[in-house]
């Protein structure tokens, strides 16, 4: 039974647009080049090799008076060429920087999706932020659509001082999504009802109150569970995949980035044992579907 169910989960879970909607190859000078993206946009293509022996695609896009970098993991049946008016967008109305990525077998990345690929892809795009721009975790912000809050919230359990976490039509887990479980079983997939309850930063849950996908309820959860809950925003009537196109979207969006500008982040107390603060090798986007294939 469990075997049978956590192969159904994984069929439910994954959905990469097929085929790709962009392509990827490298120039004469042997810069790689992301098809579609002039120069002009400020973007920057990078292809990363992840702990899981992938190759994946990620974009980062650079705003000139950024105080903020946005991690963004998107939504299911999405990739990165369907996905660049939204970082636009939010680039110039937030004023951050936006690093965005492709999980494995989705777009041009290479290897099969799962969810330990997944974890595996979020870290190795967090290293490149590190490494390439020097951007430290006290000022990123983490943002999971859909089923992207798994990878997302897989990162924010492990690092003790980022800026913030927006969780956007998040999943409790996968099992919860089909099946109203109550305890956690051991071969459910993106356990986000128990790794929200080690993420220290403020939490901003969006959802909508008519999700047919992803029931509010979800959102609901993890807000409660939050150890630092910001305002929630329910928007009253929004689905699964429209909540972009509320206003209070962005104008509640604007105020959290204001209100993250205001805080200051606390240095945690050392620890004996080994820190996670680092990890090493130890048009608008579509989102989640679930339905078998």
């Amino acid at each position: 039974m469990g075997n049978v169910t956590s192969s159904v989960a994984a069929k439910f879970a994954f959905f990469p647009p097929e085929p790709p909607t962009y392509d990827i190859f490298k120039d004469g000078e042997g810069n790689i080049v992301f098809s579609g993206v002039s120069a002009d946009k400020n973007m920057e293509p990078h292809l990363l090799e992840t702990k899981g022996g992938n190759k994946i695609v990620a974009t980062f896009w650079k705003h000139p008076f950024a105080r903020f970098t946005i991690l963004y993991s998107h939504g299911n049946a999405a990739d990165l060429g369907q996905m660049q008016e939204l970082f636009i967008e939010l680039r110039a109305h937030l004023r951050v920087n936006i690093m965005c990525y492709d999980y494995s077998g989705y777009g041009a990345s290479t290897g099969k999706p799962s969810e330990f690929n997944t974890y595996y892809d979020i870290e190795a795009v967090y290293n490149c932020l590190k490494r390439d721009y020097g951007i430290k975790q006290e000022d990123i912000i983490l943002y999971g659509q859909s089923v992207g809050s798994g990878p997302t919230l897989h990162l924010a359990s492990r690092l003790p001082r980022l800026r913030a976490v927006i969780l956007h039509s998040a999943i409790l887990s996968g099992i919860r999504v089909l099946y109203p479980v109550k305890v956690t079983l051991w071969f459910d997939i993106f356990k986000n009802i128990d790794k929200i309850r080690h993420v220290n930063c403020p939490v901003l849950v969006i959802h909508g109150t008519s999700d047919d996908i992803v029931d509010w309820s979800h959102g609901k959860r993890l807000w409660e569970l939050s150890k630092e809950k910001y305002d929630p925003l329910w928007i009253k009537g929004g689905g699964h995949c429209n909540l972009e196109t509320y206003p209070d979207f962005i104008k509640h969006l604007r105020k959290f980035m204001n209100a993250m500008e205001k805080l200051t982040i606390v240095k945690p107390p050392k620890q004996n044992s080994t820190s996670n603060s680092s990890i090493t090798e130890s048009k608008h986007n579509k989102c989640l579907r679930f339905g078998l294939r």
